[in-house]
């Protein structure tokens, strides 16, 4: 039986990690930001500058902002959200845009009042946001995740300055989670302490699946799955999880649930656990229970890699899709953590290359092996300690998977960005 202390300590991490986006939340914490500075300045700018990490570059490069129909970049997300973001609503400040203000922001777009700065070797996800008009100048910047403000200045007086130190990242629980604890959690905690939240998430994110299987988007992966390999349940999981992608990437204008910091992961976590649940006619409370598997899985495994890194975060979320139809089938704890195993040792390769259209695919990949991973498991068959990065048990496998996607791919997450901005 879990203490109180352990039990209050997940439920946190879930209710800390799974909140509403509008959009890619790289874009949306640039403008947040934007928005922030704005407030500060006390007038809209004159001109903007945006310092950013190399995976914010990345992942803001090619994917269309919620609402704008074309607009995207790093310089429109800033001006958007200076025009017209709501700071108040953190990752869903872009709801507030009308069309006057997208009309605004191509004009101001065309004459470049937003300048774009690279930050040099900071890994992970670092925004500094510089608003100036006349003589006076403020500066936000965001630090460790989407929403996080560290430091707040106006005209050199600082307003806010928090430490890194302080950032509060859900990595500090590392040490003490494990899969088997998250089982625990999930069989033990009271339902009604999850099941408002863990709702939600399914309905957000169903709703923009089935707008992304209604209407193209980008490259319509949902859509070409159904109608290549037909409407069997693990093709509905596939195709779910990767329309729900294909619309976010491409500008709708519906929020979803995250996971980790991410939208994608957030749909991937969710939509194919709500496809079995449906399939198996699992109660709705199986139905929650396994999503606390799923969201918690993920965010076990992606908090040791980080936020943004060069390995695709549809992977880890996958383990927690996989890891939550095993417990949808009431499968013992054995075949749960082999189901892991199998998808860390089959697509931990899968490369972020930023956020776009292909996201989806990735995400099709990714479940698909999820599905694949828990049937090997069901039937005991399970990759070896010593074959690649498989190790003797569940947990030092994952860490093995988590310092090779945060410290060995550092390099390959430079070659990645300079191919992309050459």
């Amino acid at each position: 039986m879990l203490s109180e202390e352990t039990m209050e300590r997940y439920i946190n991490i879930l209710n800390k990690e799974l909140v509403p986006a509008l959009g890619c939340t790289e874009p949306i914490a640039i403008a947040y930001a934007a928005a922030t500075a704005r407030d500060t300045l006390g007038c809209m700018p004159e001109s903007l500058l945006a310092e950013c990490s190399g995976n914010i570059v990345k992942n803001v490069k090619s994917v269309v902002i919620p609402g704008t129909q074309d607009m995207h970049g790093i310089e429109a997300a800033a001006i958007l959200g200076a025009l017209g973001g709501d700071a108040a609503r953190k990752l869903e400040v872009l709801t507030t845009l009308t069309s006057d203000h997208i009309q605004q922001a191509k004009q101001l777009l065309a004459r470049g009042i937003c300048q774009v700065k690279l930050i040099p070797s900071v890994p992970g996800l670092v925004i500094r946001l510089h608003a100036f008009y006349g003589k006076h100048h403020a500066l936000v910047e965001i630090s460790g995740n989407h929403t996080h403000i560290t430091k707040i200045e106006r005209d050199k007086e600082i307003l806010l300055a928090i430490q890194p130190a302080d950032l509060g990242s859900v990595q500090e629980d590392i040490p003490e989670m494990s899969i088997q604890e998250i089982l625990n959690f999930a069989d033990t905690v009271p339902l009604q302490r999850i099941n408002d939240l863990l709702l939600c998430q399914a309905k957000y994110n169903m709703k923009i699946a089935e707008e992304g299987l209604r209407r193209p988007y980008g490259a319509s992966v949902g859509q070409s799955l159904l109608r290549t390999y037909g409407n069997d349940v693990k093709t509905r999981a596939r195709a779910y999880a990767a329309a729900g992608s294909d619309a976010r990437m491409n500008g709708c204008q519906m929020p979803v649930i995250i996971n980790s910091g991410s939208g994608n992961q957030g749909i991937t976590v969710s939509l194919p656990v709500v496809v079995y649940a449906q399939h198996l006619k699992a109660s709705e409370e199986e139905l929650v229970r396994a999503l606390a598997v799923s969201n918690l899985i993920s965010i076990h495994i992606k908090s040791g890699i980080g936020t943004l890194s060069a390995y695709c975060g549809a992977v880890s979320a996958a383990c927690g899709c996989g890891a939550a139809i095993s417990y949808l089938h009431h499968c013992p704890y054995e075949v749960t953590a082999q189901t892991v195993t199998n998808i860390l040792g089959s697509v931990s390769g899968i490369v972020c290359d930023g956020a776009k259209s292909s996201c989806a695919a990735k995400i099709a990949a990714a479940v698909d092996a999820a599905i694949l991973s828990f049937s090997m498991a069901s039937n005991g068959h399970v990759f070896l300690p010593g074959e690649g990065l498989v190790k003797d048990s569940i947990e030092d496998t994952i860490h093995a998977i988590c310092e090779m996607g945060r410290d060995g791919m550092q390099e390959t997450d430079l070659t990645i960005l300079q191919l992309m901005i050459s």
